[in-house]
């Protein structure tokens, strides 16, 4: 298997840190507000990525934490006139009830950061002690960027150092570009805990470091085998934590490092600070988690993905198209089929997938199976099933698609209320079939078609879909 490391700027050979095994942290949301686009974007390439790596063998231990604790979130709770935790436990709850319905897996480890503020503690008193921290008199605690000589090594854009100061700038700081490990409680209106720098709140970046330390580090040279996020906290977020944890602990955070491309509307950056945010539960309204995940996927990981309602319906084609090969199967006449899988179908597409998320190659080779098994069919040559439902079997697990009854899939947007009319207009148009008054069961046939539905008489009796 190679990936892509954005440390090393180039295409690489994976070889975890421990045999067989893979721990994988990937950052997790602010729970402020709703999740968009760009969010579910991330969560999706994270989830092919572990289960690509769950197919090679690998046992895979996975933490994505949540940060609950933050200006934004304070903000929010104000402007409310709730508690913090409201804010926080509302919109953990929205973020996971989305994932589910993108049919991404739930993380092994979700920490919280108000739930690790004793290993936020011990870091932060590390860096003290070792005088790579300091605390100002007005109680904040920084970390001097000028006693770690690496930094800046993993982003490569030291030219922006000085920008970051902009975010948290203080008199009290010794220099411009150090950045905050605590923030000292600022009186009303502020959040704060008791700690042994005083009582205040953790700054962004030390809650995973801290997070990685306490729940999923390995001792040795490197703490985990991967770290993800999107490209947008490459620098100054994870650079920060990759300086915490090499100057607390004398360890690289990561082997690898591994970040997906934006989420554009327009061209622009999806972000709520941008006023263009696509929340998943907008897109979720209109369209189904399965089919939204199939367009978000559909896209070269690291590559930029400008949202486009039109390269959408072309992507749920796509989708459809296995969805007709399952419906074709369904339509058999019932028998018991045993499994068994094509080697050369696995081997091809996990060779695509293998080669830093290749999914561009690895849907090509779905396609090609899908055109193969369609001929298959037409020809008769029912020994070949059993491959074809294996193949796709493999397909829903890596890729997480094709896991609808395909009945169902092709019923998405019909109203339960158009759903009982189809119902009852198909019993009579049975009642009719069964007196043989053919011309009012066609009747039935062409309201329906009218009505944007489509039937199909089969062995197993009429079914119908949305055109």
């Amino acid at each position: 298997m190679k990936i892509y490391d954005s440390h090393k700027k180039e295409k690489v050979p994976f070889e975890p840190i421990i045999p067989n095994e893979v721990r994988l942290y990937v950052c997790g949301p602010t729970v402020y507000d709703d999740s968009h686009l760009g969010h579910a974007r991330s969560a999706i390439v994270f989830d092919l990525l572990r289960r690509v790596l769950i197919e090679n063998g690998y046992k895979v231990i996975f933490a994505k934490n949540f940060t609950d604790i933050d200006d934004k979130i304070i903000n929010k709770a104000t402007q409310n006139n709730c508690s913090i935790e409201e804010i926080t436990q509302t919109y953990t709850k929205r973020y996971l009830d989305e994932m589910q319905a993108l049919g991404v897996m739930r993380a092994d480890i979700e920490p919280k950061a108000t739930e690790n503020l004793e290993a936020m503690f011990a870091m932060i008193q590390n860096l003290l002690d070792k005088k790579i921290a300091y605390q100002t008199p007005n109680g904040d605690v920084y970390l001097s960027v000028s006693k770690d000589r690496e930094y800046g090594n993993l982003s490569g854009r030291i030219a922006e150092l000085e920008s970051q100061s902009r975010v948290q700038n203080s008199e009290q700081k010794h220099d411009s570009k150090d950045f905050a490990l605590w923030k000292s409680y600022k009186g009303i209106g502020d959040v704060g805990y008791d700690s042994p720098f005083g009582k205040g709140r953790p700054g962004w970046h030390i809650e995973c470091s801290a997070m990685i330390k306490e729940h999923l580090a390995l001792k040795g040279d490197y703490a985990i085998d991967i770290h993800g996020g999107g490209t947008d906290l490459l620098f100054p977020h994870h650079e920060n934590e990759a300086c915490q944890t090499r100057c607390a602990d004398n360890q690289v955070l990561a082997k690898y490092w591994i970040h997906n491309g934006f989420v554009t509307i327009n061209g622009e950056k999806m972000a709520k600070s941008l006023g263009n945010s696509f929340f998943i539960k907008d897109a979720l309204a209109n369209y189904d988690g399965e089919i939204l995940r199939f367009y978000l996927l559909s896209t070269h990981y690291r590559a930029g993905l400008n949202f486009s309602e039109e390269d959408l319906l072309a992507s749920k084609k796509r989708l459809d198209r296995l969805y007709r090969l399952k419906k074709r199967l369904a339509i058999l006449p019932k028998k018991t089929i045993p499994t068994s899988l094509d080697n050369a179908f696995k081997t091809a597409f996990l060779d695509a997938l293998n080669d830093d998320l290749n999914i561009s190659k690895a849907l090509s080779v779905l396609d090609d199976f899908i055109a193969n098994a369609n001929e298959q069919l037409d020809s008769k040559q029912n020994d070949k099933i059993p491959q074809i439902y294996a193949n796709l079997e493999l397909v829903a697990k890596v890729l997480g698609i094709g896991i609808k009854d395909c009945f169902e899939y092709f019923k998405l947007g019909v109203s339960e209320d158009l759903k009982t009319e189809i119902e009852n207009l198909l019993k009579k148009r049975a009642e009719f079939k069964k007196i043989k008054d053919f011309q009012n069961a066609d009747k039935i046939r062409e309201e329906l078609r009218n009505k944007g539905i489509e039937i199909m008489d089969t062995p197993n009796g009429c079914i119908w879909e949305k055109i």
